[in-house]
């Protein structure tokens, strides 16, 4: 398995580009829930007109789901993404906008795609045009708790759920088709694999640094090594909803 500073110094080292989290690659399992949201949303973008995906990282998903090429528009808040995105969808006709508001029009597409990313029911709602579908998949705010508690490290508490979300939507005039949530799985098979997850997920321990954590990390390196592969629950809820065609309601079409 190797020892702990070896462990620990080859994960600080890793370059991190993109949403990528290969490098965990059987070090770490991620339990998937029950829905396929690659599937969904591939099901979806056939028959969608314009489609824009919220936070789309480096661009990693999108890219698989071959989406139409000159009608999608991909939003990305994090600056260091912005190119890496822009390098792998723009050969597929994807336009990539390095932002953090929704800079678009009323009613612009007829898909809104969302998976982890920024939540913002009422400027979904705007965006989507009428007869429109959102689907997002969410990390809440139970999502990998016991690696905080393991750590020492605080727990910031949120309270993101499902019920908050759909409740956002509902709120914004949007109806819910489908909703579900679910804790599955991730277990760490070395404390490398603990050490790249927190550094790609900075917001799980915002203070997080090796010099930090030493002793924490040591004593969990220990428990693995003693116990076996260390598994902590994500937290995971996903939403459909659409935007009715008020027009057709109000003329009885």
């Amino acid at each position: 398995m190797g020892d702990y500073d070896s462990l620990v110094s080859a994960a600080a080292a890793v370059p991190l580009h993109g949403w990528d989290f290969g490098w965990l690659a059987g070090r770490a399992v991620t339990a998937e829930p029950s829905w396929r949201y690659p599937d969904l949303a591939l099901g979806l973008l056939r028959d969608a007109d314009r489609v824009l995906d919220i936070d789309t990282g480096g661009g990693e998903l999108l890219a698989t789901l071959s989406p139409p090429a000159g009608r999608t528009w991909a939003a990305e808040s994090w600056p260091p993404n912005v190119s890496v995105a822009s390098r792998r969808l723009a050969p597929l006709g994807v336009t990539v906008v390095g932002t953090e508001e929704l800079p678009f029009p009323d009613r612009e597409f007829s898909l809104v795609l969302n998976r982890h990313g920024r939540f913002d029911a009422a400027g979904i709602a705007r965006v989507l045009a009428f007869g429109g579908t959102v689907l997002t998949q969410q990390v809440g705010s139970d999502d990998c708790v016991d690696l905080n508690h393991a750590l020492g490290a605080p727990v910031t508490d949120r309270h993101w759920n499902l019920d908050v979300a759909t409740e956002a939507l509902a709120a914004a005039g949007l109806e819910i088709l489908d909703a579900k949530e679910e804790w599955p799985l991730l277990t760490f098979h070395d404390i490398g694999a603990v050490v790249y997850q927190l550094r790609m997920v900075p917001w799980q321990v915002p203070d997080f640094s090796v010099p930090r954590y030493d002793q924490a990390l040591r004593r969990l390196h220990s428990r693995i090594e003693a116990d076996g592969p260390f598994a902590v629950r994500t937290h995971r809820f996903l939403i459909r909803a659409w935007k009715r065609d008020e027009r057709s309601s109000a003329t009885g079409g």
